[in-house]
């Protein structure tokens, strides 16, 4: 084949946005030769090729937007460090059928047990099934919304947290939130109430929900909707960080108390 007529070829690639076939283009073609591969299969590899390639990008793309503080994976999760956490049960929301039922995910349990890691995880595998993801901590997302009601701007950015098919909440209650906060936070569960689902971890039972948001009527009527269509799961065990630690050699472990007679 001609050099002009590979430049067309490659020409119209890039007019076709097919960046992809345009790059791998030549030794595509050189390999087909070699292996006398028919015109058909030639065609499939090469959009194969491009599929694959938008696809990664689009997958990035949203991760990218989504926020996420840093990247966790479920693979990359120790369930036998948790055995209070059924991997069976995570390998099922991690298909998104929960998003498409439009339930909610609570991640309750202690620090350092893993509930931020899968839920950033699972936030990553909405992603990358198309689904818009916004990942927000718990004082991050109050401040946010406070600083929009003192500039008259609350309605629009409600509008806004509630586009997202999945919004993750991380870290309620970690630090207390004033009445004004929690007022904020009951308005975006309301807006969000059988349109988007929502991922919350939290360090608090939802029995300390009053106390975490200093009202125990308003803790009532989040919870209310929250767990409408929700799944709770309670994570025990201990701290991943503080394993870390340890290996590390940065703290002692604990000594048993001697047996006494």
């Amino acid at each position: 084949m001609s050099t002009p007529q590979l430049d067309r070829l490659r020409e119209h690639c890039h007019q076709l946005r097919l960046y992809q076939i345009e790059q791998e283009f030549t030794a595509r073609l050189e390999q087909a030769a070699k292996k006398e591969i028919s015109y058909a299969d030639f065609l499939d590899q090469l959009l194969a090729c491009e599929v694959d390639a938008k696809t990664h990008k689009h997958h990035q793309m949203r991760i990218a937007m989504a926020r996420f503080p840093y990247q966790k994976t479920l693979e990359s999760f120790d369930f036998k460090f948790q055995p209070s956490i059924d991997p069976k049960q995570i390998r099922e929301l991690a298909t998104g059928r929960y998003i498409q039922s439009g339930d909610n995910l609570l991640l309750l349990g202690p620090p350092g047990v893993g509930k931020s890691h899968l839920a950033i995880a699972l936030g990553i595998k909405a992603c990358e099934q198309g689904v818009r993801t916004l990942f927000v901590t718990a004082t991050a997302l109050i401040t946010t919304l406070g600083k929009a009601l003192a500039e008259g701007k609350l309605d629009e950015r409600l509008k806004l947290l509630t586009q997202p098919q999945l919004l993750i909440c991380d870290e309620i209650g970690y630090l207390p939130i004033d009445r004004q906060g929690a007022n904020l936070f009951f308005q975006l569960v309301s807006r969000r109430y059988e349109r988007g689902s929502i991922i919350i971890t939290s360090n608090q039972s939802l029995g300390a929900w009053g106390e975490v948001f200093g009202d125990t009527v308003i803790a009532s009527a989040i919870l209310d909707r929250l767990l409408h269509h929700s799944i709770t799961i309670n994570i025990k065990g201990e701290s991943f960080r503080l394993r870390e630690k340890l290996k590390a050699g940065l703290l002692k472990p604990k000594l048993e108390a001697p047996a006494t007679s």
